[in-house]
């Protein structure tokens, strides 16, 4: 599977036209397939780019997309089927640099040399940086407006770190769309349905879960100010907003208030109890520790929550994300490895830690062969990153787990789902006693 960045095909692209969002306001879009995004993350449903274009007296053309070969081509192909020509294109409003949204300037910039580019203090470097432009900038924040003439006037504001420092927002204020770019976002190709007053209750549910995906991989460790972002839009904004036209995903024309309401419920999830999930992680070398899983998930269920399990390595970072940026619990399935965890896990930890996923309730269970020491090195990881998780005393055994393992395994399990619900139905976390039990010895283990 190719980078990102090195991405040729582009899904339905190719046969995707423009589409009207609303008077004077016009979506250009194109399709991603077959790779990882940003270079990293699988997308196996793929993921829409979308562009604006805003036309009073004049004409703003609001976000981007990406340079690679045949997607600027393919918006261009769509201007003109609306019969714009690229050279009526006065002004680029860029909110957000990263360069799946601003790739096309190179190509724009050949056609139409002679166009103003708007944009945050911030990006200026970038620009430069990224493709060498200094000049016909005009840089804005807070407030700030560019009249298009015929009433049609767009406003500007700060949105930083949703997730890059330079992003901004724009605001449409004759037809009340916001064009928020990466903010309010999901995963997921759209075809010829980008709208939500298109989709039926059962495609708006896949794209819930195609935005948690999105918010857990991109936007996470940038929970705090998109948090603030919300709560700026909805402070100067208000009922304003009737439209909102993200970068990636789809456009809420009928219900803009139910992606407001989804992010703020995703922000909420680092800081507070979740859904009443837990997400089951685990790992196993020749069987011992995976003898061990279903005693744990037997218990969980016992008590009726919701239980997902990822063997590691198989299942993505991307979707372990996912999956635990909604689940109130965490259940570790961890043997040790040369004195230290089991090394799938303990990467698939880093990075959740690093996406600051914090204040979990979670369980670690696992089998050693001689000395264990995967409990040594998950102390010092959680010493590192802080991330706030409570665990219940861990069940560790040598070898394969007897039947006094499996039935304190099976207690643990119902133990930790008892929390859990707790918690969810409180909106507070319930106390455990984090354990933290040294390991000395210096032997090779075996799961």
């Amino acid at each position: 599977m190719p980078g990102l960045l090195s991405a040729r095909g582009f899904g339905y692209g190719e046969r995707m036209k423009a589409t009207t969002v609303c008077p004077g306001v016009w979506r250009l879009s194109a399709d991603l397939s077959d790779l990882l995004f940003e270079g990293l993350w699988p997308i196996p449903n793929g993921v829409s780019l979308s562009s604006y274009l805003v036309r009073g007296e004049k004409t703003a053309l609001i976000d981007g997309v990406c340079g690679w070969d045949g997607v600027p081509e393919t918006l261009f192909a769509q201007l003109e089927t609306l019969g714009i020509p690229l050279e009526s294109i006065d002004y680029v409003v860029i909110n957000h640099m990263e360069p799946d949204h601003s790739g096309w300037l190179e190509a724009f910039r050949r056609i139409r040399p002679q166009f103003q580019i708007l944009t945050s203090e911030r990006s200026v470097p970038l620009l430069k940086a990224f493709f060498g432009i200094t000049d016909q900038i005009r840089t804005v924040k807070d407030g700030d407006t560019l009249d298009l003439g015929n009433g049609r006037v767009l406003t500007f504001a700060e949105i930083p770190n949703v997730h890059w420092p330079e992003t901004i927002a724009t605001f449409d204020t004759q037809s009340g769309t916001l064009f928020p770019c990466d903010a309010f976002g999901s995963f997921g190709a759209l075809g010829e349905a980008p709208y939500d007053d298109q989709l039926s209750p059962e495609q708006l549910a896949f794209f819930e879960k195609e935005a948690v995906r999105y918010y857990a991989n991109i936007v996470a460790a940038f929970s705090g100010p998109t948090g603030k972002a919300i709560d700026k839009v909805e402070k100067l904004l208000g009922d304003k907003v009737k439209i909102i036209a993200p970068g990636h995903g789809i456009v809420w024309r009928q219900n803009p208030a139910k992606i407001l309401s989804d992010y703020r419920r995703y922000v909420s999830y680092q800081k507070n109890p979740a859904k009443a999930e837990v997400s089951v992680i685990w790992g196993s070398m020749y069987g011992n520790t995976e003898k061990a899983l279903d005693a744990v998930v037997i218990g969980l269920s016992e008590m009726g929550v919701h239980v997902k399990t990822h063997r590691v390595p198989d299942t993505s970072i991307g979707d372990l994300l996912a999956s635990v940026w909604t689940s109130t619990g965490v259940v570790l399935g961890m043997p040790s490895y040369e004195f230290k965890m089991f090394p799938p896990l303990a990467a698939a930890l880093d990075e959740l830690f690093k996406k600051k996923v914090h204040n979990r309730l979670a369980f670690r269970f696992g089998s050693f062969g001689w000395c264990g020491g995967a409990q040594n090195e998950l102390d010092d990881l959680l010493a590192h990153h802080k991330p706030g998780w409570q665990f219940l005393d861990p069940v560790e055994f040598q070898g394969a787990p007897r039947e006094t393992d499996l039935a304190n395994l099976r207690s643990q399990g119902r133990a930790l789902a008892k929390a859990v619900l707790q918690s969810v139905t409180a909106g507070t976390w319930t106390q455990l006693l984090q354990h933290q039990r040294p390991l000395d010895g210096t032997c090779e283990d075996l799961d």
